[in-house]
């Protein structure tokens, strides 16, 4: 078998690769930077913040709050989630784009074989110009196996900056996977707080139920003596059964409350109710370490990195579009043996081989193409504005979480001191009651105030735990976020 000509566009194409090997058309992509300043505006109050629990682990912020069914609850959610097991899942199917990618760099090759027994028909017209010939057979066989190659020699550099792109692009599905646990834990911890805040004020209505319903029995007996009159007896009632009217929607909020936390964490609403009925005092925020300032959040936080691979991959695909405007070249290369006899196969005879050099290019559709650049470029300036866009707004959200958590908690404070002297003025205005020195009126309205201080009050605590859910969220904590260099590097 001569292989010469073979061997000779092999060897030509071979050499062309080699010769503009790294040529790879289309802008580098280079990242932007960070306009990152030392610190946040809120940190300085931040900082000046007292609490009764040490700094959180960012990379376990929930343990920070030191309720035991927080932490088993947002765990529960992590391992069990159903949006973050589509995370997981886009991930994988990012990690197989790439490989596909990474392939078409590589030769492909196959091996064929086949064998055929043909039958030719007499009354077709091969059958019937075959059968005019001496000595010929209806019957044949062909015995043959292959074994090709193939290969596009990327010149250009278009399949490089297809692979440059499936690479951010994985990057990016592990950044939008890490952004989804953000969301899953910080719903599930806020989701408790906002449960364990419902039961408080479930218990405050019901206390106060319960004492109204005494003081209406009170009045029952005292009307019944002559001692006060029906207007008293019949304010104390409605005043009863407007505050036992709260606690059906309290009651139905729990319930809603509930069966989210338990869609959360992947099970079938009322799985986790006896669990998470077991009442327990409203999470304290931990304290709060910003550590690193703007800069270090922002290296974290997964929606500014997914934003930034993003554009990343739409840098890469501009090359990808430019490379269509040069040609492609490929080599092919055949080896095999075919025989009508199954014992000649593999002789010399039987051997065939074939060899190609390959050209495509798409010289006359430069218009599509130059459409086909302008789109890649107007993704990639649309890539820019949103991770432009993203930055801004991650600042604010730490901004407006930090400022949340500061001012509920001094909030707070505030009330439980009024609600400590709202307590003892209630106390006061009762036992003047008793004595006759004030009216009835007196003690309902002490009645009022109290109770919605004492609401007010629950509800600055829950804001202020909520605010802190937010700073942890909004600084990128829980997860382990990989260093810049890592991220430059991850899926190649």
């Amino acid at each position: 078998m001569n292989l010469f000509p073979f061997r000779s566009a092999w060897t030509a194409g071979w050499l062309s690769a080699v010769f503009l090997a790294g040529c790879a058309v289309g802008p580098d992509y280079h990242a932007p930077g960070l306009p990152a300043q030392a610190s946040f505006r809120s940190q300085a109050l931040l900082e000046q913040r007292t609490s009764s629990l040490p700094a959180a682990d960012m990379a376990t912020w929930w343990a920070g709050f030191g309720d035991k069914e927080l932490e088993t609850l947002v765990n529960r959610a992590l391992a069990q989630n159903l949006d973050l097991a589509q995370a997981v899942a886009k991930v994988n199917q990012a990690r197989a784009m790439t490989t596909g990618a990474r392939s078409a760099l590589l030769p492909s090759g196959e091996l064929s074989a086949q064998a055929s027994r043909n039958h030719q028909s007499l009354q077709d017209p091969i059958g019937q110009l075959a059968s005019a010939s001496p000595g010929f057979d209806r019957n044949s066989s062909l015995y043959q196996v292959d074994a090709g190659a193939s290969w596009e020699v990327d010149i250009f550099g278009g399949l490089r900056r297809g692979l440059e792109a499936a690479n951010a692009e994985q990057q990016t599905a592990v950044a939008q996977q890490a952004a989804v646990r953000l969301i899953v834990t910080s719903s599930a911890a806020s989701g408790y707080i906002q449960l364990r805040t419902l039961q408080a004020r479930l218990e405050v209505v019901e206390s106060r139920v319960k004492t109204q319903a005494d003081l209406v029995r009170l009045l029952q007996l005292q009307y019944a003596n002559g001692v006060v009159a029906r207007l008293q007896l019949k304010q104390a009632e409605g005043v009863l059964a407007t505050v036992s009217a709260q606690v059906p929607p309290l009651r139905s909020s729990i319930e809603s409350t509930m069966n989210s936390l338990e869609v959360l964490s992947g099970v079938m609403p009322g799985t986790l109710h006896a669990e998470l009925s077991v009442v327990t005092p409203i999470p304290v925020a931990p304290g709060i370490d910003t550590a690193g300032g703007q800069a270090d959040m922002l290296r974290r936080r997964p929606d500014v990195i997914a934003a930034e691979r993003t554009l990343a991959a739409s840098n890469a695909r501009i090359g990808q579009a430019v490379a269509d405007y040069y040609p492609k070249f490929s080599l092919g290369a055949l080896l095999g043996s075919a025989t009508h006899a199954s014992g000649n196969l593999f002789s010399g005879d039987a051997d065939q081989a074939q060899a190609v050099f390959g050209l495509r290019w798409r010289l006359f559709d430069f218009g599509r193409v130059k459409a086909e650049v302008e789109f890649a470029k107007g993704r990639d300036a649309q890539a820019l504005a949103a991770y432009q866009q993203t930055l801004l707004q991650a600042t604010a959200d730490v901004e407006d979480a930090m400022t949340q958590l500061v001012q509920s908690e001094k909030q707070k404070a505030v009330l439980e001191d009024g609600v400590r002297s709202l307590a003892e003025a209630r106390a006061a205005a009762f036992s003047a009651y008793e004595q006759g020195s004030v009216s009835f009126i007196e003690v309902l309205d002490a009645d009022d105030r109290l109770q919605l201080a004492q609401e007010q009050t629950l509800l600055a605590q829950s804001a202020a735990s909520v605010a802190a859910v937010d700073c942890f969220k909004s600084l990128g904590g829980g997860w382990n976020a990989p260093r810049a260099d890592v991220v430059a590097k991850a899926g190649q």
